[in-house]
């Protein structure tokens, strides 16, 4: 059986950083989705293309996906052949997290709605025509799928992953001070502990996971 892995990068990352998750899946092809996409309308546009061209020839395909590359994947990879997702630090409510920004930035929504957009002044830019195509593409996620969380996350609320892995069935993971950004020695082992105690299960044999 051939299989492959899939990894797409947060903002700022990269697709190299696919190759930290080789020595995870010894058997498996793992390949990082050089994506482009800024925004939720071009990534339902991108993500499906590139998915199929990566995918093509493989018997089975897991998910790795990474912050705002996890929304992004929840926005355009739902309905694809994938046998499982990994969801590290996962964006899983947009419209939250823009209306939280706005209310830190001093700004409100009819502010948005009228400006078009708004800087926020730590280095975000909102967009009304974002936020509305956000609302107008409610995700629908049914992938079984582990979220790996930092309890000390400042960008995702522990709520906000909760509601979600709650309506889509998905295993919460939590890392107790870890943070969004999983990047140290401690961080990136539980990380890896996680996924390789999920892919043991998965692999076993005269396994119903």
């Amino acid at each position: 059986m051939k299989r492959l892995v899939i990894y797409i990068h947060g903002k700022g990352g990269s697709a190299a950083e696919a190759g930290h998750y080789r020595t995870l899946f010894p058997d498996c092809e793992v390949i990082g989705a050089d994506y482009r996409s800024q925004t939720p309308r071009e990534a339902r546009e991108e993500l499906p293309r590139l998915f199929d061209r990566l995918a093509g020839g493989y018997d089975s395909v897991v998910l790795i996906a990474n912050s705002i590359g996890a929304y992004f994947a929840l926005q355009a990879l739902s309905e694809k052949n994938i046998d499982r997702a990994y969801l590290i630090s996962p964006v899983v409510d947009m419209e939250r997290l823009i209306l939280r920004m706005l209310r830190q930035a001093g700004k409100t929504e009819a502010e948005l709605r009228e400006q078009g957009e708004l800087c926020t002044g730590f280095g975000e830019r909102l967009s009304w025509e974002y936020l509305s195509d956000v609302r107008e593409h409610p995700i629908g996620w049914s992938i079984p799928t582990v979220i790996l969380y930092g309890s000390r996350d400042s960008i995702v609320p522990l709520e906000d992953i909760s509601a979600f892995a709650e309506r889509s069935g998905a295993e919460l993971a939590v890392m107790e001070n870890g943070e969004h950004w999983f990047h140290t020695p401690e961080q990136m082992r539980f990380l890896d502990e996680r996924i390789l105690e999920r892919e043991k299960l998965c692999n076993a044999p005269d396994t119903d996971v």
